[in-house]
C-alpha cells in the first residue's frame, strides 16, 4: 500500500502575525505551502491535510461579538465548524487549481470532522487556551455583566482574552470515512482547527466550548490511519533548544526518548512548540517512521533531508 502522511498546516502560517489576515493573502501563502507538497501530490500517497485556525477563528468570534445585538450568538463549535468550511474552501481550490495546472489526476475533499473529547479532562477545570479579542481592564466590568459565563485571563499584562478548555484529542469521529476517502485516491482535509470538540452524553453527541490543539490532534489521526509520516508545517524551520536565548541551537533530529527530556526541561513551551513536540513524540512511538517539523519556505527542503527536526524512534 502507498504510504499514509498526515501534513498540519499551522494558521499562523496560512495568516501571518504581520498582516492584517484577508482573505487574499491568505490564499497566496497556502496557494505556495502547496506549491512546496507538488512532488507527494504527484506520487500514489495517500495524503490528509489538517490545518490550524487560530487567527481565523479570531476573526470569526469577532463577527460574532459584534454581531450578536442582531443576529443570534454562534456556539464555538458551529465556529469551528464554520472555520473548518471555509478554510477547507480554500484549500480545496487552490489544490484544484494545482492538479490541473500540472496535469495531476487527483480529487481533494474536505470533511467536517469531529473529535471526541473527556469532559473531565483537567482542562475544563482551568482553561488555558486565548481566543477572540484583547480587552483593556476598562472593559472588564462590562464584559463580565455581559458575558457572565466567560472566564478572562491577562494574557500581556493589561490585556486581557477570553479563555477556553484545550482537552486532549481522544478519537476521530470520521476516521473511517477518512480512510475510505484515501482508499478512493481522494486527497482529504479534515481535523481542521484541531476538529470540532465534541462528547457523547449518554445517546446524544454535544458540542462544546473548547477547541482541541490541532497538531495533537493531527498526530492522533496519523495514529488511527496508521500513517508512516506526520508533517508539520509552523512558523520556522526546525525546532531549537534555548530558542531566542543566549545559546539557541538548531536541530535536525532527535529520538522521541531525547525529545520526551527536553520537553520536561521546559525547551518547549505548552502554546508554541510543545504541542508540535509531543505530537511527534507520540506517533513515532506508536509506530509512525517519522515526524517531520519545518516551515512553509523549507518545505521541498526538509522532504529531501536538507533541513527541517525530524523526530524518530529511540
Amino acid at each position: 500500500m502507498p504510504e499514509t502522511w498526515v501534513i498540519s498546516l499551522g494558521g499562523n502560517v496560512i495568516t501571518r502575525e504581520d498582516e492584517p489576515g484577508r482573505i487574499s493573502d491568505q490564499f497566496t501563502h497556502t496557494a505556495e505551502i502547496l506549491d512546496g507538497f507538488l512532488h507527494a501530490f504527484r506520487q500514489n500517497y495517500r495524503l490528509v491535510l489538517t490545518h490550524g485556525n487560530g487567527p481565523q477563528m479570531g476573526n470569526i468570534l469577532i463577527r460574532v461579538e459584534e454581531g450578536e445585538r442582531r443576529v443570534p450568538s454562534l456556539p464555538l463549535d458551529t465556529c469551528v465548524a464554520d472555520s473548518q468550511g471555509g478554510m477547507g474552501y480554500m484549500i480545496q481550490r487552490l489544490a484544484d487549481q494545482l492538479f490541473r495546472r500540472e496535469g495531476i489526476k487527483r480529487d481533494i475533499a474536505t470533511l467536517i470532522t469531529q473529535v471526541i473529547v473527556d469532559e473531565t479532562d483537567p482542562d475544563f477545570r482551568n482553561p488555558t487556551k486565548p481566543i477572540g479579542s484583547f480587552y483593556s481592564a476598562a472593559d472588564l466590568e462590562l464584559i463580565r455583566r455581559e458575558k457572565p459565563h466567560w472566564i478572562l485571563k491577562e494574557i500581556e499584562p493589561g490585556r486581557f482574552r477570553r479563555v477556553v478548555p484545550s482537552p486532549r484529542p481522544l478519537d476521530v469521529v470520521e476516521k473511517d470515512a477518512i480512510a475510505c476517502l484515501l482508499d478512493a485516491g481522494f486527497v482529504v482535509i479534515a481535523c481542521g482547527g484541531g476538529g470540532i470538540a465534541v462528547a457523547w452524553e449518554q445517546s446524544r453527541l454535544a458540542g462544546l466550548e473548547a477547541v482541541v490543539d490541532k497538531d495533537l490532534a493531527s498526530g492522533l489521526l496519523a495514529r488511527q490511519l496508521h500513517a508512516q509520516r506526520l508533517i508539520i508545517i509552523t512558523t520556522v524551520h526546525q525546532v531549537a533548544l534555548s530558542y531566542r536565548k543566549p545559546g539557541q541551537r538548531w536541530l535536525s533530529s532527535m529520538t522521541a526518548g531525547e525529545a520526551r527530556r527536553y520537553l520536561a526541561a521546559g525547551e518547549f513551551p505548552p502554546g508554541s512548540m510543545g504541542p508540535k513536540v509531543t505530537a511527534g513524540i507520540e506517533f513515532v512511538e506508536a509506530g509512525g517512521a517519522e515526524c517531520l517539523i519545518t516551515s512553509p519556505d523549507r518545505v521541498r527542503e526538509a522532504l529531501a533531508g536538507r533541513d527541517g527536526t525530524r523526530i524518530i524512534a529511540g
